[in-house]
């Protein structure tokens, strides 16, 4: 009962990250689908049984679902949640068809596809800047106050009070700039602008690679040069700077996601890294705990759910049938072939897609089932 007692926050803060995060996505979807005239039928928060639901004024069915790991809007044409175009479509009179989906221009199509993933990006983007606005953007400047002994830092030449101004050509304002473009590289060379006492110095450094566990068990490869900065500052920000350094955040994380998906691909970053359900579960609870008051794990929450908001828009970007991704590809095969692709070839590219996203889904729970803190949580909850 203790364990119980201590960890009771894991389930209500994956319910409300995916909650929010799920209905803004579906909701992207919803708005453009309106905007173009198509009439949605079902927008659901969840899959499975509904618990409680609502028509609004346009006949669409609002509904909270039993099953809270996902959600959908269902168009008017639709056979099920995945879009696919009902076989009574050639049956429909022309008022029907000037509200269905799959009866809208090309364009019309792609921009309600996209909507979803612009949606998770827009939240993300809206919500940095609100913090930076508000609490200020802190961050550590890049100055080595200390030089770890016989690191790669140490042999390049990396002195005490050094300020690394710029990386491969690209400028560096803080030391949390630094951190993320090291440890995403791994052992990649690396040419640094040093500020030393006024004089531009240039060195080559090439990160030394090791391994730490993080709070869920996992062993990750990073890179890491060996300095240290204990200087901690706050930038303000009006509302322009605070939408750009917004935007610059997004666009790391989105490149580091990327960066890091095509490291396990080519085998330079271990496959264990990636997470599943229950990793996400896992994450969620340890965010809500991360403060030192309420509204310490409030925030902390937030900032975690910005990040997956951003990984959410990604991941359904990708070219894969299922995804908002597979159905942008088939848009732009109809774009190059002037007609959709045939039903056979519709049908197989989804089972396709189905049948990865299942493998991809069941490989990451595999993974989230052999880290640690999964055994030791459920020995401790029957001892």
């Amino acid at each position: 009962m203790g364990l119980l007692a201590e960890n009771w926050v894991y389930i209500p803060a994956f319910v409300v990250v995916i909650t929010v995060l799920v209905f803004v996505h579906e909701y992207g979807h919803y708005k453009i689908a309106r905007f173009c005239g198509i009439k949605v039928d079902v927008f659901s928060i969840g899959f499975g049984k509904e618990i409680f639901g609502w028509y609004d004024k346009n006949g669409c069915r609002w509904r909270i679902s039993a099953i809270p790991f996902g959600g959908y809007v269902k168009f008017f044409g639709d056979a099920g949640v995945a879009s696919t175009a009902d076989g009574s479509l050639k049956e429909l009179t022309d008022e029907e068809r000037n509200v269905s989906f799959h009866h809208k221009a090309l364009w019309q199509r792609s921009a309600v596809v996209f909507a979803g993933p612009a949606a998770n990006y827009i939240f993300a983007i809206v919500a940095l800047t609100i913090l930076f606005l508000t609490l200020g953007q802190a961050h550590t400047p890049p100055v080595a106050t200390e030089v770890v002994s016989e690191s790669a830092a140490e042999k390049a030449g990396i002195l005490p009070g050094d300020r690394i101004i710029a990386i491969d050509g690209s400028e560096i304002s803080s030391f949390e700039e630094l951190r993320q473009k090291v440890i995403i590289g791994l052992d990649e060379p690396l040419h640094l602008d040093v500020d030393r006492g006024g004089a531009n110095v240039k060195i080559d450094i090439t990160p030394r690679i090791v391994e730490y566990k993080d709070s869920s068990g996992n062993i990750q490869k990073i890179g890491q040069l060996g300095i240290r900065s204990t200087k901690r500052e706050f930038k303000d920000h009006n509302l322009g700077s605070a939408v750009v350094s917004a935007v610059d955040q997004t666009w790391f994380i989105t490149t580091a996601t990327l960066k890091g998906a095509w490291q396990m691909i080519t085998g330079a970053r271990d496959t264990t890294e990636l997470s599943g359900p229950l990793g996400i579960i896992k994450m969620s609870g340890d965010a809500a705990k991360r403060g030192d008051d309420f509204t310490g794990n409030l925030l902390s929450l937030f900032n975690f759910m910005i990040f997956v908001s951003i990984s959410l828009g990604l991941i359904n970007l990708f070219p894969i049938p299922m995804l908002d991704g597979g159905h942008l590809l088939f848009y732009s095969f109809e774009a190059i072939r002037g007609r959709p692709l045939g039903e056979k070839a519709m049908e197989f590219g989804f089972r396709v897609g189905l049948t990865l996203v299942l493998m991809l889904m069941v490989f990451a729970t595999w993974n989230d089932l052999n880290k640690p803190w999964v055994k030791d949580f459920f020995v401790g909850l029957f001892s």
